[in-house]
């Protein structure tokens, strides 16, 4: 619980800055690609929050890999994590910073699963549908599980839409046990 809010505060933080700059996006976008960067290298995070490993070291690391290739607050940013110890929290970090960008620019995510994949004039419909329900703008998270058999699930923060065979299944064998 304390690993959450600290790192809330530091995505605050961020957020702020960007949000201060008009850099929202740019920002997000940097610090998903460091994320998504630093998550290809096995053990990277045991590496970040191992206190044996000087401060020193780990900012070479960042200095190494992204020096340049990030605006200058982002890179500091990463710097800062890393001479405070908190750069095992960037995971969790980058995650609430999404939350809060998306937030801040009306955005929803709507986890979506099908059995199979879905077309593009499949997922535009959907967005589309989805959008004028919620009144926002909505990104799909796209995920597949064949044990639904067909339909879709649609789960928009904590509201849920079951439209899956196997939720009509369900939802029709619970009406039939209630008549015994």
């Amino acid at each position: 619980m304390l690993n959450l809010q600290l790192a809330r505060k530091y995505s605050s933080a961020i957020f702020e800055l960007a949000q201060e700059e008009q850099q929202l996006v740019p920002y997000g976008e940097q610090l998903r690609r460091v994320l998504d960067d630093l998550s290809t290298v096995p053990g990277i995070w045991g590496y970040f929050a191992n206190p044996l490993i000087q401060r020193s070291d780990k900012k070479a690391l960042l200095k190494q890999l992204f020096e340049g290739e990030l605006s200058a607050n982002v890179y500091h940013f990463l710097l800062l994590l890393a001479d405070k110890r908190r750069m095992a929290l960037y995971p969790a970090i980058v995650e609430d910073f999404e939350k809060l960008s998306n937030e801040a620019r009306g955005i929803v995510i709507a986890d979506v699963t099908t059995a199979h994949g879905m077309s593009e004039a499949q997922r535009e419909k959907l967005g589309n549908k989805l959008e004028a329900v919620t009144g926002k703008t909505v990104k799909l998270r796209l995920h597949e599980d064949p044990k639904i058999i067909g339909g879709v699930i649609v789960r928009i923060g904590d509201k849920r839409i079951d439209g899956s065979v196997t939720g009509k299944l369900s939802a029709l064998a619970d009406e039939l046990m209630a008549y015994k």
